[in-house]
C-alpha cells in the first residue's frame, strides 16, 4: 500500500521582490519594475511634468531677449528641479542687478541636468518626444548669453537718462528757488503818484535807505518802539483796548499760569486730595474680599470687635490637657451648675 501512494510535490513561491518607494507617487511598491508602467505612475508622472513646463518655457523666451531689472527679494525665489531633485534659482543676480530666468537657463544647460534627465526618463519611462523641452543647448545657452550683454548694456542707458533727467529737474528747481531769492533780495522802485512812473531819484532813495538799515544795529539793541495811533483815521482794524490785567502779568511776561495758581479758600491750609493710603488699604482688601464666595464660615464675623481670653470653644475640652474622662466629668460638672443658675432665674423672674 506504501508503494501506491502519490506524491504531489507543491510549487516553492518565489523570492518577493524588494520593497521600493517611488517619489512621484509617494508610496511603497513590491511589483518591481512593473510600477513604472501603471496607470497612477504615469498619471503623476504627467502633472509633475505640466507643472515645471510653464517655467521651463518662460525661460526659453529669455533666451533671444534677456530682461535686466533692479534687484528685489522677490528674485530669490527657487523652483524644484524634478530631473535632478533639488531646488534652483530662478533668476541670476548679482549687485543690484537681475536677470530674469537667468538661474534657471544656467541649470538647464548643465551636463549634470542633461544626465540626470536622460536617468529620470528611463527609470520612469516617459515620452521621449517632451525630453527635448526640458533641455537647453550650448548654442541656446550661447544665444541668452549675447542677449544679456545687450541687455545690461540697455539698462545702463536707461539708468544714465534718468540720471539726467533728474538732475535737470534738480537744476530748474534750484534756479527757480534763486529767482524767488533774488526778486526778494532786489530792491523796489517806489512809483511816483503823480507821474506814475519811477524817477531816478527815487531809487537813489531806496538805496540809501536799505544802506541806512544795513548799517544800524541790531533789533535786539534798539529801544522800545512807540504804539502805534489805532485810532487813525483811514485804518481798516478797529482798536478795542488793552486787554492786560494790571499788577497780574501773564505767561509771556513770567507770570504763573491761571491754570496752576492755587486758590483762595486752598491757599491757606494744605489740603490733600484723594483717599488716604490706609483709607486705599482697605479699599483694597474689600475687593479681595468681595471675590470669596458670600456663605463661607465667618463672612460675617466683625474683626474689629472685642474679645476676651475665653472666646475659643470649650466643648470636648479640646484645648485642655489631660485625659479625656476627666474633661468629660468636667464638662458635665459645668453643664449641670449652668443649668442650676439658669433655673435660679427662671424662679427669681416668676417671683
Amino acid at each position: 500500500m506504501a508503494k501506491d501512494r502519490l506524491h504531489v510535490r507543491l510549487p516553492r513561491a518565489g523570492p518577493m521582490a524588494p520593497a521600493e518607494r517611488c517619489g512621484l507617487c509617494r508610496q511603497t511598491f513590491f511589483c518591481g519594475r512593473g510600477h513604472v508602467y501603471s496607470r497612477k505612475h504615469q498619471r503623476q508622472l504627467k502633472v509633475a511634468l505640466e507643472r515645471l513646463l510653464p517655467q521651463v518655457e518662460a525661460a526659453r523666451k529669455a533666451v533671444r531677449a534677456a530682461q535686466v531689472e533692479r534687484y528685489v527679494p522677490e528674485h530669490e525665489r527657487c523652483c524644484w528641479c524634478l530631473c535632478c531633485s533639488c531646488e534652483v534659482r530662478k533668476h541670476l543676480s548679482h549687485g543690484n542687478l537681475t536677470v530674469l530666468h537667468g538661474g534657471l537657463l544656467e541649470h538647464l544647460a548643465s551636463p549634470e541636468h542633461k544626465k540626470a534627465t536622460n536617468r529620470f526618463w528611463w527609470e520612469n519611462k516617459a515620452e521621449l518626444q517632451m525630453k527635448e523641452k526640458f533641455l537647453i543647448s550650448p548654442q541656446d545657452y550661447a544665444r541668452f548669453k549675447k542677449s544679456m550683454v545687450k541687455g545690461l548694456d540697455s539698462y545702463e542707458e536707461k539708468e544714465d537718462e534718468v540720471i539726467k533727467e533728474m538732475a535737470a529737474q534738480i537744476r530748474e528747481v534750484e534756479q527757480s528757488r534763486q529767482e524767488v531769492v533774488r526778486s526778494v533780495l532786489e530792491p523796489q522802485a517806489v512809483p511816483d503818484p503823480e507821474e506814475g512812473s519811477s524817477a531816478p531819484g527815487s531809487w537813489k532813495g531806496t538805496n540809501s535807505q536799505v544802506a541806512s538799515i544795513s548799517q544800524q544795529p541790531s533789533y535786539l539793541d534798539l529801544p522800545p518802539a512807540p504804539e502805534l495811533d489805532w485810532m487813525e483815521t483811514g485804518q481798516p482794524l478797529t482798536f478795542i483796548g488793552h486787554q492786560d490785567t494790571p499788577g497780574v502779568g501773564n505767561i509771556h511776561s513770567g507770570a504763573t499760569p491761571p491754570w496752576m495758581a492755587q486758590d483762595e479758600e486752598y491757599s491757606s491750609g494744605n489740603q490733600q486730595i484723594g483717599p488716604s493710603y490706609e483709607e486705599f488699604l482697605k479699599e483694597k482688601e474689600k475687593q479681595k474680599l468681595k471675590k470669596l464666595p458670600p456663605d463661607r464660615v465667618g463672612a460675617n464675623f466683625d474683626h474689629s470687635s472685642s474679645t476676651g481670653a475665653g472666646w475659643l470653644p470649650s466643648f470636648g475640652r479640646v484645648w485642655n490637657n489631660g485625659r479625656r474622662w476627666q474633661s468629660r466629668h468636667q464638662f458635665k460638672t459645668e453643664a449641670a451648675a449652668r443649668n442650676k443658675q439658669s433655673h435660679k432665674e427662671k424662679k427669681l423672674m416668676i417671683s
